[in-house]
């Protein structure tokens, strides 16, 4: 039968103008004409999303899928990509089909395609959202060259949990920063063009809460309140969604007793009714059949309609969407309608992404070559992963001189592999240029008896990551024993860490002359640790999350809220607090420090309506001024993360007693000033009130300005609807 390709080519002319990643779907009239011609089983297959077999056997494609891809049951394809193997899987669904419909090609791009940054927790301790967008924009870069068009990223889940192995694919413990980290994320990866051939449509995960698992066990059941939700935890992908994402992927969680994959209050009510989302959503790996363990679902078969009804377009890899759909919908159990709209969805996706025009032009050799581990780009991830770590002590140790004789030791320290982290996307061992132990040779003298020791320890990469939570946040007594032997020694020490969870960093703490956080730095993390240590880069980097003392803090996050009995007096035994420890983290959310030193002004507050004893005062629809002057008083230029808290002091619902509402990164001189100004307006003072409507409430409140969350330079300022 003559293919409806032929068709489709016809009719490109009616779309032949760029396609806008903006926040709604288009209609494309060749998917009309296609959904004319669809059997009920053809629709079903552009919902089905199965694996090649890339990561057990390379560039192989089992005949079964290939048979399913020919039959129009399998319309998309994730772990599938190099542009020649893309090609052949291409050529197989256009040319062997009856309707000649184009695959989409996923893959798990998450923090570098074939460059390799930071992880994301690394990433968001840069609190540099043009870097991140950039990070982002390389990898779709590389990623569309290899055949992909679609990243299952980025990954919006707020985490406090450090037990949780995944809290290293995010963007830490906020929602302030997680949002606009979300939003440059999908700007870098869909551009202005998803049609071009160097953007990939951005998938926003996991829908929704993931990141709060009872016990930080993965996969684990989640509850919290609706506020709190709405709150803390649903921001980052809403910001995700408001920036043009058009795919969102499901998360493994239930949330008040229903499943993600299942939960149509997420699906319908917020994501779409709410949010106005028009993309399509996607399960993750076999999340619908799950939902017979989670005791939700009788059996694949009900699980299968339980997910559709409630919002789910595509099924990844549990195929129950191809086994049992039809029948479902021949029972009456769903109607052909949803099936309908999940397709055209899908479709219309394909069409934005040009693969109706050109079904091949994500698959260029020559193109891949040309664009894949390019100079510019490993240049950029050394330079990136740079301004990710950050100096958590310095006693003054660092930075360490060129050409004296430093010892570089710790299982980490000439490991390639570990520097590119979980998730790592196409990313080779081979293509890493330096170790940490490399690297540093190249700049000085490296001898084990040296009396400045640079010890490289923390996790091994495989200890982050999905399926990789941990009961202890400590390093392992093994490396932290080499630590002990040094200071015995009475040698002075480094600490460069490489992990992707908070840990717990007590006796480091103590013991260690310095310590930097170095992450999973990526493809050139090893010349980028030798960048700060030697001094060439002046660390800049801000924690986003919590470093507690122990486990037993744990949940501990800057926006926590007071109690009835909060910890105030020294001696007191009948309030909120710890027998053993203080109540203060260990390192507080937006810590960091440099190789200068900044100076802060008091805060000044202009624009308001009045002042008084008590404050300024701003009304309605006006704004307030927050103004502070930062020097630097140092002897060598650094860069300081500006950062604003407010606290609501009196609410009709609790309010935390600090939430981040601001930041600016700025770079000064020696003895350079700088005036800092931060806007205040009703949305600024707005939250979640009793009736859970959005809005602020008149009242007092607190503004905190500094270098991290646990500044002391404030003001108050009151506020009247």
């Amino acid at each position: 039968m003559k293919k409806l390709l032929t068709v489709i080519l016809a009719l490109a002319a009616v779309a032949c103008a760029p396609k806008p990643a903006g926040k709604f779907l288009q209609s494309d009239p060749r998917v009309e004409e296609l959904m004319k011609q669809m059997t009920l089983e053809e629709k079903i297959g552009q919902m089905v999303l199965f694996t090649s077999d890339w990561s057990v056997t390379g560039p192989t494609m089992r005949q079964g899928y290939l048979d399913d891809i020919r039959a129009g049951r399998c319309g998309n394809l994730l772990n599938a990509y190099t542009a020649d193997f893309t090609r052949e899987v291409q050529r197989v669904a256009v040319e062997e089909s009856r309707l000649g419909i184009p695959i989409l090609f996923g893959y798990d791009v998450i923090h570098g395609f074939r460059t390799i940054f930071p992880i994301n927790l690394g990433m968001s301790a840069s609190w540099d959202i043009q870097a991140i967008e950039k990070s982002a924009q390389i990898a779709a870069e590389e990623a569309a060259a290899a055949g992909l068009q679609w990243t299952y990223s980025p990954m919006c889940d707020i985490s406090v949990e450090p037990r949780w192995g995944r809290i290293s694919e995010g963007s830490g413990e906020d929602p302030y920063l997680g949002s606009l980290i979300a939003a440059a994320m999908v700007r870098g990866y869909q551009g202005d063009d998803l049609s071009s051939d160097n953007t990939v449509l951005a998938c926003v995960k996991h829908f929704a809460a993931y990141g709060a698992p009872q016990a930080g066990r993965d996969y684990n059941t989640v509850d919290m309140s609706e506020r709190w939700l709405r709150e803390f935890y649903l921001p980052p992908y809403k910001a995700a969604v408001d920036a043009g994402a058009l795919s969102v992927m499901a998360s493994f969680n239930e949330l008040d007793g229903v499943p993600a994959h299942a939960n149509k209050h997420l699906m319908q009510d917020i994501l779409r009714d709410e949010w106005g989302f028009e993309g399509f959503i996607v399960t993750d790996y076999t999340g619908i059949n799950e939902m017979v363990m989670h005791g939700y679902a009788a059996n694949e078969a009900d699980a299968g309609a339980l997910s559709v009804n409630a919002g789910v377009d595509m099924d990844m890899m549990s195929a129950s969407f191809m086994n049992y759909l039809k029948e479902k919908v021949e029972k009456g159990e769903v109607s052909e309608k949803t099936v309908d709209a999940a397709c055209r969805r899908i479709l219309n996706l394909k069409a934005a992404l040009g693969l109706l025009d050109d079904p091949y032009k994500y698959c260029d050799p020559q193109r891949e070559k040309d664009r894949t581990l390019t100079p510019e780009n490993k240049a950029f991830a050394r330079s990136f992963a740079a301004e990710t770590m950050v100096l958590l002590k310095n006693n003054g140790i660092l930075p360490l001189a060129k050409g004296e004789k430093v010892a570089v030791l710790g299982p980490l320290a000439d490991s390639k592999d570990d520097l590119l982290g979980s998730w790592r996307g196409a990313g080779e061992v081979q293509s890493v240029p330096a170790s940490v132990l490399d690297a540093i040779k190249e700049v000085t003298p490296v001898s084990a008896g040296a009396n400045k020791v640079v010890l490289v320890i923390g996790e091994p990469w495989s200890w982050t990551g999905e399926a990789a939570s941990r009961s202890s946040i400590r390093i392992p007594e093994d490396q932290v024993s080499i630590l002990k032997q040094l200071k015995k020694q009475g040698r002075k020490v480094v600490v460069v860490l490489m992990n992707g969870r908070p840990l717990d960093l007590s006796e480091e703490s103590e013991l260690a002359d310095a310590i930097l956080e170095a992450w999973y730095p990526g493809t050139m993390g090893g010349y980028a640790v030798a960048d700060v240590l030697f001094g060439d880069v002046n660390p800049c980097g801000k924690l986003s999350v919590t470093f507690p003392r122990n486990l037993g803090q744990v949940p501990i996050y800057h926006y926590a809220k007071n109690t009835g009995r909060p910890y105030i007096h020294p001696d007191a035994k009948y309030e909120s607090r710890y027998l053993d420890v203080p109540n203060e983290p260990l390192y507080a959310f937006g810590h960091g420090l440099s190789y200068t030193t900044f100076e802060y002004s008091d805060i000044t507050l202009e624009g308001g309506d009045s002042r008084s004893e008590s404050g300024m005062t701003f009304r309605g629809e006006g704004t307030l001024k927050a103004k502070v002057t930062v020097t630097n008083t140092g002897d060598r230029e650094g860069t300081e993360v500006v950062q604003m808290y407010i606290r609501d002091l009196v609410g009709s619902v609790t309010r935390p007693v600090r939430q981040l509402k601001g930041f600016e990164r700025i770079t000064l001189g020696p003895g350079e000033s700088r005036e800092v100004e931060f806007t205040i307006c009703k949305e600024t003072l707005s939250f979640y009130r009793q009736d859970m409507t959005w809005g602020p409430e008149s009242g007092d409140f607190n503004i905190f300005i500094g270098g991290a969350s646990d500044c002391t330079k404030n003001a108050s300022f009151k506020y009247e609807i």
